[in-house]
């Protein structure tokens, strides 16, 4: 999804007194190698000493190969937003028809099989994950509940994760939310969600 998905969180960001820079990429016709690299490079721009990181869905997955491959970022906190980190069922599903690979992309060979960069930690991470079962899960029958329509709550889980919640919104739900936009506020600034 293009960078401009992220405008309305952004905002609420800003409103709380945060910075925010979006970074747009294709994970579909690019691999996440060379997205890292891009985003590498756009880092370089920001002019900051500390420098967080929320990301949504596949944006997750492409933080990770950044962490992997360029590690020496600066210091700061990460937030990722329905990312399926453990692989994406749904994903495995659609991968199995022409139009879901190329629907897919690169991104399947980048982690939505489970097979992605492994967290290293350095750093907090939060992770919020939706419940709100509206979306494209109906064509992965079986998606384990709960989950947010497209990526089940499990799917979202990180060994070594510094908090996790799960919150009422759908996978592109959560790119709007109010409350999604305060908790990761929080979390950027606590290093802990809101209870």
């Amino acid at each position: 999804m293009p960078g401009a998905v992220m405008t309305v969180l952004a905002r609420r960001l800003r409103r709380a007194g945060w910075t925010a820079h979006i970074f747009s990429y294709s994970a579909r016709r690019v691999s996440a190698r060379r997205n890292a690299g891009a985003l590498a490079a756009f880092l370089n721009t920001v002019d900051a000493p500390v420098v967080h990181f929320v990301a949504h869905s596949l944006g997750g997955l492409l933080l990770m190969r950044l962490l992997q491959d360029h590690p020496a970022q600066r210091p700061g906190r990460a937030v990722l937003l329905g990312t399926p980190y453990r692989g994406s069922r749904v994903a495995r599903r659609i991968s199995r028809y022409r139009w879901g690979r190329w629907l897919c992309g690169s991104s399947l060979q980048e982690g939505l099989l489970g097979d992605g960069p492994r967290w290293a930690g350095g750093r907090e991470l939060g992770v919020i994950a939706g419940t709100a079962p509206l979306g494209m899960g109906w064509i992965a029958p079986g998606l384990p509940r709960p989950h947010d329509g497209m990526v089940a709550v499990a799917e979202t889980e990180v060994a070594g994760q510094t908090d996790h919640i799960s919150l009422p919104v759908t996978h592109s739900g959560m790119l709007i939310s109010r409350a999604v936009a305060r908790h990761v506020a929080h979390f950027l600034a606590e290093g802990r969600f809101a209870r």
